[in-house]
């Protein structure tokens, strides 16, 4: 029994893990928002949120804590210095996860994990743009129906004959015989 076991294993070695956890944690540092399994989002939010944190503090063995996980000290910059701070006043729930349903090709539980301000939501809504009219597709002069393909060659008839294969050299060609029974 796995009695107060904690932590999936996701069916990886712990060093899989580990890396599967450090590029996810970098691509949701990056773009803030990723596409994943629920269960593997599940394990990586504590994670994530434990890298903000730590980027609130701010201190040199808190940014090499985070070096740890987010091995792109352009992306260690960008914790400390845009993400932390839009959470100063939140004492913790950085990230929210959204179920989507499962994946067309396995049916695996999808889900999106993301923060909960994100920069380009709260950008985007400040002007809805409008649409500008589309204009009228150009009309492509129609091709003139091709004549029918010619009636293919009769197929040779299966038996004991050897076949017949073209060479790569100048197109002659050579006859292999079938293999007996």
């Amino acid at each position: 029994m796995r009695h107060a076991v904690r932590g999936r294993k996701l069916g990886r070695t712990s060093s899989h893990r580990e890396a599967l956890f450090r590029n996810q944690l970098q691509s949701l540092v990056v773009s803030e928002r990723i596409v994943t399994t629920l269960p593997k989002a599940k394990e990586l939010r504590p994670i994530a949120e434990k890298v903000i944190t730590r980027g609130k503090h701010g201190t040199l063995h808190d940014r090499r804590w985070v070096q740890r996980w987010v091995l792109s000290r352009d992306l260690v910059k960008k914790v400390f210095d845009d993400i932390a701070p839009r959470f100063a006043d939140r004492p913790g729930g950085y990230l929210r996860i959204v179920k989507l349903g499962p994946r067309q090709g396995d049916g695996a539980e999808m889900a999106v994990l993301e923060l909960v301000e994100r920069e380009s939501v709260t950008a985007a809504p400040a002007e809805p743009k409008e649409k500008a009219p589309k204009a009228p597709k150009k009309e492509k002069p129609k091709k003139e129906a091709k004549e029918p393909k010619k009636s293919a060659a009769p197929k040779k008839e299966k038996g004991g004959s050897a076949k017949e294969h073209k060479t790569k050299e100048g197109g002659q060609k050579t006859r292999t015989p079938r293999k007996a029974g």
